[in-house]
């Protein structure tokens, strides 16, 4: 390709952040001209949301050719789903958490076909991401996927959820503080190089979720404005062509303890953690990190974790082998050493870990 040719990526044709969503699914799938879909819901999510779903597509004329709930993401068993499906289908719709959204997103993948985001809770950016966490060979991993076609997400289930999936999603989201500065980090480095306009829209999506005033984290401009900052972070991811703009060192110290946990915690709460410690580190704005998560309550639900600051330790240590091809600030001995330090010395962090 010529090098001054322009970039062409993919972003959401539709994304529908609103209380009531899931009544109006079909008025949205309709007018994309979609006539014959698959869904798949999340465990038990049949009897709560998938009936107001079905007569909600029924009503637009949209036939739904196969539904079923889906509790697996073994990837073997998403291969054999994906070319089971009718020859007819137009779109692919996975409804609820992080697993029926990988599902659905990776057997959309396969099959080229659009893929409708529809989650339940706002537990991660796993919603609007090009890549999907699945069991190969025995192991959790990312796989590469597609970027939703579309994004529908209501407000209103969403509110319902239980309190932890949105403290992780807000762990989730504040943690493109962390991941852009070790991004830059990389390219001081010669490790990277990053993409001004996947970091500006990364940048932007955090900065407004920040900054959005809130009586409480159940506020529909609240959880608006966390939707559309997680839903932007996808858009960062497929700007830059990798997770960097919205991963680094927090979401390594994450997939270490992934591997070290027989339970670990929900993915935007462990990233939390390691974003506030991290921000420590790089001794940039942690104080706005620490003001997000006492104010939303984040810190008050962690203390209730009986978390061990062991884990964390080796957590640590492990990181840089997790993704050995990148240089986060946890890739050099000096700034793991500083980590390890401020997880019994900094005031917050000894206050969730009971220290």
């Amino acid at each position: 390709m010529n090098k001054f040719s322009a970039n062409h990526i993919a972003i959401p044709t539709i994304l529908k952040v609103e209380p009531n969503a899931l009544e109006n699914i079909g008025i949205y799938l309709k007018d994309c001209d979609f006539k014959k879909v698959v869904i798949y819901f999340g465990n038990g999510l049949i009897d709560m949301f998938g009936y107001k779903v079905l007569d909600a597509l029924r009503e637009a004329g949209i036939e739904v050719l196969t539904y079923c709930e889906l509790d697996t993401v073994n990837i073997d068993d998403i291969i054999d789903l994906a070319f089971g499906l009718p020859n007819s289908t137009q779109a692919v719709i996975g409804l609820g958490g992080g697993k029926v959204i990988d599902a659905a997103k990776y057997i959309g993948f396969l099959r080229k076909l659009p893929f409708i985001s529809v989650p339940t809770s706002s537990s991660s950016d796993g919603f609007s991401s090009a890549s999907a966490s699945l069991i190969v060979n025995g192991r959790r991993n990312s796989v590469p996927a597609r970027l939703a076609y579309g994004i529908i997400a209501d407000t209103t289930v969403i509110k319902s959820a239980p309190e932890k999936f949105l403290y992780s999603g807000i762990g989730d989201m504040v943690s493109k503080i962390t991941a852009l500065y070790d991004w830059k980090f990389e390219e001081a480095h010669g490790a990277a190089q990053v993409n001004d306009f996947a970091l500006m829209i990364a940048k932007k999506a955090v900065n407004s979720f920040v900054r959005t005033p809130f009586q409480s984290i159940h506020d529909d401009l609240f959880l608006k404005e966390l939707l559309d900052s997680l839903a932007m972070s996808g858009i960062a991811n497929e700007i830059a062509g990798s997770s960097a703009p919205t991963s680094g060192s927090e979401h390594l110290i994450s997939h270490a303890l992934d591997k070290m946990l027989e339970a670990p915690q929900l993915h935007g709460i462990q990233v939390g953690i390691a974003t506030y410690l991290m921000s420590r580190v790089h001794d940039h704005r942690y104080q706005r990190v620490n003001t997000v998560f006492t104010e939303t309550g984040f810190w008050d639900y962690v203390a209730t974790l009986n978390l061990n600051v062991e884990d964390y330790m080796k957590a640590i240590d492990l990181a840089p082998s997790v993704k050995p091809f990148r240089h986060t600030y946890l890739h050099e001995d000096q700034y793991r050493t500083l980590a390890k330090k401020l997880l019994t010395e900094d005031d917050a962090l000894k206050a969730v870990f009971h220290l």
